[in-house]
């Protein structure tokens, strides 16, 4: 099967061909690092990841860049606040975000250009959108021109009145347009600024994706992506400045859009204050459940984010690593995708699909007593699993954690996987989860309302 991706550009499912397959190039956009970023920041690494693991086994190579936002004027309050050079703010949590992503098993992108770094690409296409005419100088600002591009628009596909009142940007009596949006502005003294043509300043936020993305992987890349909260006007605007810039060339052939995550019925935000930080989940719980948890709908559609959902995911965790620890006598071999996990992740990156087919080969595998049945169902297991970044631990390690993580959610997860092992008639499953409990100290009881687990010691 071929690998087929919506295009939000297009608004439909297209077979996805890259222009050069030896070196498919992705960009993702990373975070502005002023803070712990929240769990809603953390959907998009976790599922590009995914793809981006699934391109390079279907290419053998890829070019993929997460970028880091390193000026801002967040980061300058941040700073002023706390009496420190913005360094100090931005270094801390540029580590922070690569520790709390790697905890979640996203693994580093290939490369991770800075805003900072790259102030030389900035100014010189900036000069050229002056140049072309898709720029103006004003007020020792210089700002891009939407009048000057036909297809402003085109992604986000709103009313242009609707765009300028939703445009992220002051409405200054110097723009041409209310929907004008400033690529360079002056700095005092007490901010971070750089030399210029325009005098000392620093980048507006969307030039610096537009201008990473093309010293790194080209003036046109195949796959651009983040959030929704993005496609307007960031990505609008990136797509203006770098198709301007470079003569009319496709900025992006792809565009994706991973949905928002919703908390207590509405979107989690930091300006709303519902955010849950990373990097206190990650400290309370599995971060493999956090992960499993972020797969567990389509990335296109929201996710309703609950303290249930992560208690369901270590429960659905607690199942599949039983089966391995069942199995660990078993020699999988070389460990091989299904091609079942790999049609789904091509079908748009359906991870449910996915995670139901792990489940599906875990039921399989809980049941099986051929020895050569058991070692494909672990290698499929694994493989499944491989795919989606879960199940990497030794079972003994996950289980080890679990406890730590919170020892009652565990015993209830095993009692819970016994009565389905009941229902399911594999007594035998049943019998060995009673042992273990038994063995643990934990004594089970059959009520009218259900079984029921107690410690005796």
């Amino acid at each position: 099967m071929s690998l087929h991706l919506y295009n939000s550009l297009s608004r439909q499912v297209e077979a996805f061909v890259p222009l050069d397959p030896a070196r498919p190039t992705m960009y993702v956009c990373g975070p502005t690092v002023y803070n712990y970023v929240h769990i809603g920041n953390a959907r998009g690494p976790v599922v590009f990841g995914v793809l981006a693991d699934l391109l390079r086994r279907r290419y053998g190579a890829l070019a993929y860049a997460r970028n880091i936002t390193d000026v801002d004027d967040k980061i300058n309050a941040a700073a002023a606040e706390q009496g420190v050079p913005i360094a100090a703010i931005t270094d801390r949590f540029a580590a922070a975000y690569r520790e709390d992503m790697a905890a979640l098993g996203v693994r580093a992108p290939d490369l991770e250009p800075t805003a900072t770094g790259h102030i030389g690409q900035i100014v010189a296409m900036i000069e050229r959108l002056i140049d072309s005419g898709h720029a103006y100088e004003a007020a020792n600002h210089v700002l891009f021109s939407i009048g000057s591009y036909a297809d402003y628009g085109k992604l986000s596909r709103r009313d242009i009145d609707d765009m300028r009142a939703g445009a992220r940007v002051e409405v200054a009596p110097y723009k041409r347009d209310p929907g004008d949006f400033v690529l360079w502005k002056p700095s005092t003294g007490d901010l971070p600024g750089w030399d210029s043509p325009w005098g000392r300043g620093r980048p507006g936020w969307h030039i610096e994706c537009s201008a990473m993305a093309a010293a790194h992987l080209g003036e046109t890349i195949d796959i651009h992506a983040g959030g929704v909260d993005l496609q307007f006007p960031h990505h609008e605007n990136e797509i203006a400045q770098s198709e301007c810039a470079h003569g009319g060339k496709v900025f992006a052939r792809w565009w994706l859009h991973n949905g928002m995550l919703n908390f207590d019925g509405g979107k989690m935000s930091k300006s709303v204050g519902n955010i849950q930080k990373v990097h206190d989940l990650v400290a309370e719980h599995s971060p493999e459940a956090l992960r499993y948890a972020l797969l567990s709908a389509h990335y296109r559609q929201p996710l309703e984010w609950s303290d249930g959902l992560i208690e369901q995911s270590k429960r659905t965790l607690e199942r599949l690593y039983g089966t391995l620890r069942d199995l660990a006598g078993v020699d999988a071999g070389a460990i091989a995708i299904p091609d079942s996990v790999e049609a789904a992740l091509e079908d748009d990156l359906n991870t449910p699909r996915a995670l139901a087919e792990l489940a599906r080969i875990a039921g399989e595998a809980r049941k099986a007593t051929d020895p050569a049945e058991q070692a494909r169902l672990k290698n499929e297991l694994l493989g499944a699993g491989l795919a989606l970044g879960l199940l990497q631990q030794d079972p003994a390690a996950w289980f080890a954690g679990a406890s730590e993580d919170g020892d009652d959610a565990r015993i209830q997860a095993l009692v819970d996987e016994r009565n389905q092992a009941k229902k399911d008639r594999d007594f035998a499953r049943a019998d060995a989860i009673r042992q273990q409990l038994a063995d643990e100290g934990i004594l089970l009881e059959d009520t009218p309302a259900g079984v029921r687990w107690k410690r005796s010691r």
